[in-house]
């Protein structure tokens, strides 16, 4: 479904991504392992047009989206739920999720959709018509996953999904993204938590400054004794 190859990105005369190749194949979940500054969300950000690629290739469903603005990479079946939620404060839940399927043409199917984000997450239903930014900060996490599943994705990008939140919080986040792979969504997650990354992922690349280190496996992985000296605490 995804491919990079020899994908690089710099920001000025900081390479970020030096020659990144991975793909995800339809209903997988595969998982970006990293430290901070890897360039883990810099991929993914890259996939989604935000940044441009200096050299290299990103081809989705055989359509090059190397030159495509995000709505048209949105449009054509990709959302992101960013590092940091980034969603709207002053708007409510609702109002929040509906803005992820501003680019659908489907408008009598919404109402299911939100059936099932709110069957994903209740407490946005309990909280739907709240302000943003008066949900706590795994609230705010589930929102912005929400709103991405609004966009009806083939493919969804994850990033730091259990960033500053409470172990219980992280399972809860985990036990829903296991559940989405369960049900076919095809997922490339970005996580600093790399145990549990690896525990739902299919797959999983390793990145260290900019460049893929080891790949393989999700279960090969978590069993190599240098990714859990380095990531598992191990």
């Amino acid at each position: 479904m995804l491919i990079l190859e020899d994908v690089h990105v710099a920001y000025g005369a900081i390479r970020a991504v030096k020659g990144v190749s991975l793909e995800v194949q339809d209903g997988e979940l595969v998982a970006l392992v990293g430290s901070n500054g890897a360039g883990k969300t810099t991929t993914l950000r890259t996939v989604s047009g935000l940044f441009r690629p200096r050299l290299g290739s990103i081809r989705y469903d055989g359509t090059d989206l190397t030159t495509l603005a995000p709505h048209e990479i949105v449009a054509r079946g990709i959302s992101q739920s960013p590092e940091g939620r980034q969603i709207f404060g002053s708007l409510t839940v609702r109002e929040n999720l509906m803005l992820g399927a501003v680019r659908r043409k489907d408008r009598a199917a919404l109402g299911d959709d939100l059936d099932r984000v709110f069957d994903l997450f209740p407490v946005l239903k309990e909280r739907i018509g709240q302000s943003g930014g008066t949900l706590s900060g795994g609230e705010q996490q589930m929102l912005a996953i929400g709103r991405a599943l609004m966009a009806r994705p083939r493919l969804l990008l994850l990033d730091e999904p259990s960033l500053g939140l409470a172990p219980l919080l992280v399972q809860r986040i985990f036990d829903v993204v296991a559940r989405l792979k369960a049900e076919g969504v095809t997922i490339l997650l970005v996580e600093q938590n790399a145990r549990k990354a690896l525990e739902v992922a299919d797959r999983a690349y390793v990145l260290e400054t900019g460049r893929i280190v080891l790949h393989g496996p999700a279960r090969e992985l978590a069993a190599n004794p240098e990714v859990e000296r380095a990531y598992l605490g191990g």
